[in-house]
Formats: structure tokens, C-alpha cells, sequence
């Protein structure tokens, strides 16, 4: 399986918060929600509709999970919501139990953080042809990034600058290629943009 990597993200490679106020306050970050006003749904709308057509599987880190488990399984009725709520999920956390991560959003499989890299490794080889989309979740994302676990980043290249904030980024000094494969612009100014590892 094909692990794609999908996140709104600032010109200064910040992802931290982009949905709302009080998601993500680490580091005492203010600008929650930042990605809202650039959302094109003409441009962007079919861009998340192609990625989750491809999508087998959902990966999360904790946080971002619990924003989604609160969110999406009261929003039945609506196709994107009906994927969202029928896909498998897996979320990598120490602190949530099977039967909470089970019980709060269907079709959730909790992956552990003993060797929570080991087991993304096992679900990627022994899934199909599809993919795993990674949504938000920057701590995981950098961890998979350093692994070269990512066969795909989808980024929302959004035209802002915040100062500082989470990345998806490692900074390990490491130099990684990558290959833009396609790119779209909305008429908010953002540049939605695919890009998988370029080959050596």
C-alpha cells in the first residue's frame, strides 16, 4: 500500500491547527484555524475527493484523531462524511485503549506506540494496491518521513506566513528529493501540489 501524506501547510511549512482555534495550542500557538479562509471548494473540493478515492485505509496520529473522532460520526449523510465514517482507521497512541479508540469511531484499530513504526511497515506491505492517507497528525508525519515511510505528500501550499509552529518536516540534516507529479491552483492563491520521492 501507498502511504500519502496530506496537509494544509503555511509557506513557512508550518501545519499546526489549520481547522479551528483550540486544536492545536502548543508551544502557544495563536493562529488556530488559519486555513479556513484559503478553503476553494471548486479547486480543492475534487482534489480531496480523487485522494480519498484512493484511499484504503485512514492513519492518525492521537490528536488529530481525537479531532476527527469528534467531528466526523455525527456528520452521516453526506457522501465525504460516509467515507470518512465507513473506511478503516488506525490511530498510534499510548494513552487510548482498542475498546475507547473502537467505541468512539467505528472501524478505528488502535496501533500501539511500542513499535508503532513496525507496525505501520506491516499494514503497508501487507495491505493491496491503494492507499494509507495520513491526515494531519504532524509528530506521526515527521516520524514517517524519517523512515522513508512516505510514498506520497498531497500539500495545500497556502499563502501564509506563521511565524513559527509544528512541521512535518525532520530536521535531522538529511536531504530528501522529491518529484512534483501535479499541481493545481485555487483561487484563494492556494497551490495544491503532489509530490512523491524522486528516484535516485
Amino acid at each position: 500500500m501507498r502511504l500519502i501524506l496530506s496537509d494544509f501547510i503555511s509557506l513557512d511549512g508550518v501545519v499546526q491547527a489549520p481547522g479551528g482555534q483550540e486544536e492545536d495550542t502548543d508551544g502557544g500557538f495563536q493562529h488556530g484555524g488559519w486555513s479556513m479562509r484559503f478553503f476553494d471548494e471548486e479547486v480543492m473540493g475534487p482534489v480531496f475527493g480523487e485522494v480519498m478515492s484512493q484511499t484504503e485505509a485512514l492513519l492518525f496520529g492521537r490528536r488529530t484523531w481525537d479531532v476527527m473522532a469528534s467531528a466526523w460520526p455525527g456528520r452521516a449523510g453526506d457522501p465525504f462524511a460516509d467515507s470518512m465514517n465507513a473506511i478503516p482507521k488506525y490511530v498510534v497512541s499510548r494513552t487510548l485503549s482498542a475498546d475507547d479508540a473502537a467505541s468512539r469511531w467505528n472501524n478505528t484499530t488502535l496501533i500501539g506506540d511500542d513499535d508503532a513504526i513496525g507496525a505501520i511497515r506491516r499494514l503497508k506491505d501487507g495491505g493491496g494496491d491503494g492507499g494509507i492517507q495520513v491526515m494531519g497528525s504532524a509528530s506521526l508525519a515527521t516520524q514517517l518521513v524519517e523512515n522513508d515511510l512516505v510514498d506520497e505528500y498531497r500539500l495545500m501550499l497556502e499563502p501564509i506566513l506563521l511565524g513559527g509552529g509544528k512541521t512535518i518536516f525532520p530536521s535531522d540534516g538529511r536531504a530528501r528529493p522529491l518529484e512534483l507529479v501535479s499541481m493545481a491552483q485555487a483561487g484563494t492563491g492556494v497551490l495544491v501540489c503532489a509530490y512523491r520521492p524522486a528516484a535516485d
